[in-house]
């Protein structure tokens, strides 16, 4: 007979043991705090080596004896997944995957695999659909289904044994949250079992070479489900943003060991499944037929990627005791601080308007070179006078009314005059060398909220 492996329970906050699960720890009084985890076997009476320590020493080595050769990277057949990993797959990396339910996260996973099952052996492990559920969909995307390997399983032991046998250089776990290891008691999803199947499924990785990616849940704050060390553990974190109704999707990465971060990928959910855009800026932008007040265009920068945004406010008078502040893709917070710019140092009062502030396509904007334009379609649409279809603004506002510049200003002006667009605000930092001019764009360069009013 087998004995069952021991299990523990450890206090996250200060580190008690105890051989059962309580409400509270025992030595801090913390509630909620134990964990399971697997117990470590006690070294026995002969072994050698300092203070109970057995084993051999490691081997140390200089960081100048290190091979430090780029890595080998291998196209994933999409080229805006290669863009976000950094340029392509790493052998032996870990990439972990989160999005909201039917966002595209297994569409994706299934198209890559199918590429990567041409050239290589992969093995696709899923713990949530069935083998017809996955075959049915491989066939409605007209996927080539002859060499793709799949396993349903949900025990990280028995998939690591198929693993050995299979050697697969590309793996999928679907997910990271049905995986449970026979070493804790604790049920498929819990923290415990998250954390202790990640780490298996990472050593088996990095031991043998295998390219793994891990599908995460995320919770309705949008974060991925379990443990915070799961994000640590894996060397990229991918998240998929969008509205799971609409066509367009947005990989983005958060954190990438091989690569920059804050890369950003763009796709388009089509019957043939996920489909690459190589030119995002004309999906975010409307092109009105006749100018509209409260839009404007400006470009902002995703990783490598300049990108050019719509942003539409719309300024209504308020009917309640307390005028609302709303914003979709930038943060609500800036917003209300540009407001009380634009009153202290521009003389424009909107204490008593509701203020809606959009990026349109969903795509979401975390610096600060789109303050400009949030002050510049706020007070648009509040004085109901349309900006010209072929201006474009970007900059940082602070808040003693300067305009302050924002990093690779010239890069950005090339961007928007490559879609046609004539004139640009910008600061004067910003401007090019060369008096002003880009590829037949005339860029106005300003230091101060005065002078930004005046131009228009």
């Amino acid at each position: 007979m087998v004995s069952k492996a021991r299990t523990l329970y450890v206090c996250t906050e200060c580190g008690a043991q105890a051989s059962k699960w309580a409400g509270q720890c025992g030595d801090c009084g913390a509630w909620n705090t134990l964990q399971e985890t697997p117990a470590v076997p006690p070294a026995g009476k002969n072994a050698a080596g300092f203070a109970g320590y057995a084993g051999q020493a490691a081997e140390v080595r200089t960081l100048a004896e290190v091979d430090a050769a780029a890595e080998i990277r291998q196209s994933c057949g999409n080229g805006e997944l290669d863009r976000v990993l950094g340029g392509g797959l790493v052998d032996g990396s870990v990439t972990l995957i989160g999005g909201d339910p039917g966002i595209g996260k297994s569409t994706l996973l299934l198209q890559v695999l199918a590429e990567l099952a041409a050239r290589n052996r992969t093995l696709y492990v899923s713990g949530e659909e069935s083998p017809r559920q996955i075959g049915l969909r491989a066939q409605r995307l007209g996927l080539a289904r002859d060499r793709l390997r799949l396993l349903p399983e949900i025990n990280v032991e028995r998939i690591l044994a198929t693993a050995e046998i299979e050697r697969p250089q590309a793996m999928v776990i679907d997910s990271i949250q049905t995986v449970f290891t026979e070493r804790l008691q604790s049920a498929p999803g819990s923290v415990a079992q998250v954390r202790e199947s990640a780490a298996q499924l990472v050593r088996y990785a990095k031991a043998g070479g295998a390219a793994l990616f891990l599908v995460g849940h995320v919770t309705k704050e949008g974060a991925i489900a379990g443990p915070r060390v799961l994000e640590h553990m894996v060397d990229t974190v991918l998240y998929f943003e969008g509205d799971p109704s609409g066509r367009l999707r947005v990989l983005r990465a958060v954190k990438n060991r091989y690569g920059p971060v804050n890369e950003l990928g763009v796709f388009a959910m089509t019957e043939r499944g996920l489909k690459e855009v190589s030119n995002p800026s004309a999906i975010f932008l409307s092109r009105h037929d006749t100018p509209v007040a409260g839009s404007v265009i400006m470009v902002t920068r995703e990783g490598t990627r300049p990108l050019l945004v719509e942003i539409q406010a719309l300024v209504d008078e308020c009917h309640g005791g307390h005028p609302r502040r709303v914003t979709l893709g930038l943060e609500q917070n800036r917003l209300a601080m540009l407001l009380a710019v634009l009153h202290r140092h521009g003389g424009v009062a909107m204490y008593d308007q509701d203020v809606y502030v959009n990026a349109v396509g969903g795509v979401r904007i975390n610096e600060t070179a789109a303050d400009l334009a949030v002050l510049l379609a706020a007070l648009s649409s509040f004085r109901d006078r349309p900006l010209p279809t072929d201006l474009v603004v970007f900059g940082e506002v602070g808040l003693a009314g300067e305009i302050r510049p924002v990093p690779n200003g010239e890069e950005r002006l090339r961007e928007a005059a490559k879609h046609g667009f004539k004139q640009a605000i910008v600061p004067r930092a910003n401007l090019p060398r060369r008096g002003g001019r880009v590829d037949g764009l005339e860029a106005r360069g300003v230091s101060r909220l005065a002078e930004v009013m005046g131009a228009i």
